[in-house]
């Protein structure tokens, strides 16, 4: 079992206290956006080993087991996380499987590089994920029913927005929200401008329902994404209870702290709310235009305490304990490698103690037994017969 040395990445959307605070340490100032529980290696976990990447790639049977390796190769197949949202992250949506694996050929074979601000695909990966809240979470998740995206465009009174308020009544749901996210992504940047300010005016007079995309607005003025973030289903999570994040569901976190895992991937195509590139023939592709509830996610009742949030991947399973005082010890000893996480509390995992914000890698089948009072976060996968 080895203690993880983790890097915190320090993205401008971050809070500048969230983490610090589940650390225990001073805020140095700067936002502190995620920090990294895996083997990716653009920030890979440290250990007395070496790093996890190194350490895979070493023995990856040893480390992962051999039916991981059989599953999916001789790699960690999830990243996991803990997020703090201090701002609006940008408006995203991530591929499935084949169109990863088809978008990062077709750039390969073009000679896009890698690193090219304009790169759509920076792996051959998907990349499904869950965020399960540790604080009070906001987000958007998936689109509105169209006539619920109408009727709040409307109760702006912008009369900008009356053509696309039109045309969500009009069409058949794929095809509304198909041809409004369209038009908004491919209007005159300048127009929009002006309707994205009269729009957060509106937003910041109304409240309500409308103070999401007031702060939205505060953070990315005369962003399209403004607009488009408005066609989304908002979605407050009280600490424990998690949102799942298929492939070409629109999402994005605005506020909050959490633990997220997924695919080890970082195929991400953006739909507004920031200054990167936003490729709208692509994204319009891969998008699911789908009204659908966000679906939250309560952790499900397992053997031996443990409370699974269940999803339809492998590559990743998500579980937690809450340990209590004088308990006896929870075996957490399995067959797949283990990441362990304290996020609460003072606990005990093998010869390491752990405070919250401290993890522990337990390769394959080694001895995993946990105690002590607190709460403790188990990523693994799942190795069984694909879902």
């Amino acid at each position: 079992m080895d203690r993880l040395d983790n890097t915190v990445r320090p993205y401008a959307w971050g809070s500048p206290t969230a983490i610090p605070h589940l650390l225990g340490t001073e805020p140095t100032g700067e936002p502190q956006a995620e920090m990294w529980m895996g083997a990716h290696p653009g920030a890979p976990s440290r250990t007395d080993r070496g790093t996890l990447v190194e350490i895979i790639e070493a023995d990856p049977q040893q480390e992962l087991g051999a039916a991981t390796v059989a599953r999916f190769g001789p790699r960690l197949p999830f990243l996991l996380k803990i997020l703090a949202a201090g701002a609006p992250l940008s408006l995203q949506v991530h591929p499935d499987l084949e169109q990863a694996e088809k978008g990062y050929e077709d750039e390969e074979r073009r000679g896009v590089p890698v690193d090219a601000p304009h790169r759509n695909y920076k792996d051959a990966n998907h990349k499904p994920e869950l965020i399960c809240a540790l604080t009070e979470f906001d987000g958007l998740c998936g689109f509105r029913a169209p006539s619920h995206a109408a009727d709040l465009l409307d109760g702006l009174g912008v009369d900008s927005l009356k053509p696309y308020v039109d045309l969500l009544h009009a069409k058949p749901e794929e095809a509304a929200l198909r041809e409004v996210l369209t038009a908004i992504l491919t209007a005159d940047r300048e127009e929009m401008a002006h309707t994205v300010a009269r729009a957060a005016a509106a937003c910041d007079r109304l409240g309500g329902d409308y103070a999401p995309y007031a702060g939205i607005a505060h953070h990315y003025p005369g962003d399209p994404g403004v607009i488009a973030a408005m066609l989304l289903n908002h979605v407050r999570l009280q600490p424990g209870e998690a949102l799942f994040l298929g492939a070409g569901i629109p999402h994005a976190y605005l506020d909050g702290l959490g633990v997220e895992i997924m695919a080890n991937s970082d195929n991400v195509l953006r739909c507004g709310l920031t200054p990167k590139h936003v490729d709208v023939p692509e994204l319009l592709r891969i998008v699911r235009f789908e009204p659908a509830d966000p679906g939250v996610l309560r952790p499900e009742a397992a053997p031996d305490g443990e409370e699974v949030y269940d999803t339809p991947i492998d590559e990743f399973r998500l579980s937690r304990y809450v340990l209590s005082p004088g308990a006896s010890a929870h075996d957490l000893t399995l067959p797949t490698p283990q990441i362990l996480l304290c996020t609460a509390g003072a606990v005990r995992a093998g010869e390491h103690e752990l405070t919250p914000g401290t993890s522990v890698f337990v390769p394959a089948g080694h001895k995993a037994e946990v105690t002590g009072a607190g709460t403790v976060f188990r990523a693994t996968v799942v190795v069984g017969p694909p879902s």
